[in-house]
């Protein structure tokens, strides 16, 4: 067999900069490339955490991008595994991010660790993980 990996995950917003600042800034995503006027978009962008990519696109002009949801078909979030997670949720939190509860609590246990929950200001959930309490 082949050696396969996934290499990206292309994440469309109407919010560019908001997102932007989200990825890099919160999340510390590098930007590794910005292509302007990229097919009738303003910007079609590639952010990098260690071998993960982000495909980042503005919405074509004139185009209003639908919210997604829980209940949406398809991928519905995706997860970053964090050495440390009250110390990100912490300095999230002190960025002005806040988090989604769940049973009252940002962070709750799961079957083979911790994780919590955050939504981009595209409206992308990201969840945080760690493997504390295994």
């Amino acid at each position: 067999m082949t050696t396969k990996f996934v290499h990206h995950i292309c994440i469309q917003t109407n919010c560019y900069e908001e997102s932007l600042r989200f990825y890099r800034d919160a999340l510390g995503f590098e930007l590794v490339q910005e292509s302007p006027n990229f097919h009738n978009r303003a910007f079609n962008s590639w952010l990098k955490l260690e071998g993960f990519y982000i495909e980042m696109q503005t919405n074509k002009v004139g185009e209003i991008l639908n919210a997604t949801d829980s209940h949406s078909k398809g991928i519905v979030h995706f997860c970053l595994w964090v050495e440390n997670l009250e110390r990100e949720v912490e300095l999230m939190k002190r960025n002005g991010y806040s988090f989604l509860v769940k049973n009252g609590k940002e962070i709750y246990h799961v079957e083979n660790g911790r994780l919590c929950k955050i939504m981009a200001p595209e409206g992308t959930i990201i969840e945080l993980r760690d493997n504390v309490g295994i």
